[in-house]
């Protein structure tokens, strides 16, 4: 089985990467199930109800999520009416949302997804590590086809969790960054890992903001107005192949599409 997971994608640019890359690639790459992660979607920062459902349109199959997901108030009337729309699972128990799920497939098997939020440099959460043991006992009931989007800033929190659940899980994934790492591998007990998956946006750009105000930023140390990049869209990922039985990852490709024209 091959899982596509799509790195966070930023505004209308990383949008239109998806609808014209997207169907293309699902079909070259015989891809069986995509997960993206959607926290950045709306004007950057941010969902709302119309841009999760554009994204569906796109054979989008869940969307994770991380630090920015609150960052539009409308979210919070809809969350709730997407079970495929994920939240951080360690968030406080009183939000609204789910922070994991299971997918049937055709098949009759499922596939689970679990989001998780990181708290080293972060906002602060419930233990990830904690959090993740026990909604994976949840998923094992019905899968061994398990997916972790860990959406952390810091690679060594990262990097333990993956070792941490070495075994446990098909794919301890990497978000948030927005910048693909290079060390993909599949870790001794059969769990494909890599720090970053990268981003889908506009890369003339500092990770996905024009890179001018954030020059300027660092520069003044004042506030000032963030507006997306525009130009060298791409869409970054990775492709997981994970054997349907065991839920054991037999490989992890990194991937890095360009828009043409763009």
């Amino acid at each position: 089985m091959k899982i596509l997971f799509i790195g966070d994608i930023i505004g209308s640019p990383g949008r239109m990467a998806l609808r014209e890359l997207l169907p293309a690639f699902i079909s070259k790459k015989k891809i069986d199930f995509v997960i993206a992660n959607c926290e950045n979607v709306a004007a950057g920062f941010g969902v709302t109800q119309k841009v999760v459902e554009e994204l569906f349109k796109y054979k989008i199959d869940v969307l994770t999520s991380g630090n920015h997901i609150w960052n539009k108030r409308e979210v919070l009337d809809f969350i709730g009416d997407f079970d495929r729309l994920l939240k951080p699972a360690n968030y406080p128990a009183t939000t609204p949302g789910a922070g994991s799920v299971l997918v049937p497939l055709k098949t009759g098997a499922y596939i689970g997804v679990l989001n998780l939020a990181g708290r080293v440099f972060m906002n602060p959460s419930d233990c990830p590590f904690v959090t993740a043991k026990n909604k994976i006992a949840e998923l094992k009931e019905r899968t061994n086809i398990i997916i972790v989007d860990i959406h952390a800033e810091a690679t060594s929190e990262k990097r333990a969790l993956g070792w941490y659940l070495n075994g446990e899980v098909s794919a301890v994934l990497g978000t948030h960054t927005h910048v693909q790492t290079a060390d993909e591998e599949i870790l001794p007990q059969g769990t494909a890992y890599i720090s970053d998956v990268g981003m889908t946006g506009p890369f003339d750009s500092v990770i996905g903001i024009n890179k001018e105000a954030i020059i300027e930023r660092f520069l003044t140390q004042m506030p000032n107005k963030f507006e997306l990049a525009k130009d060298d869209i791409r869409m970054q990922g990775v492709i997981v192949d994970i054997d349907s039985e065991s839920g054991k990852a037999n490989s992890i490709d990194r991937i890095s599409v360009k828009l043409k024209d763009s």
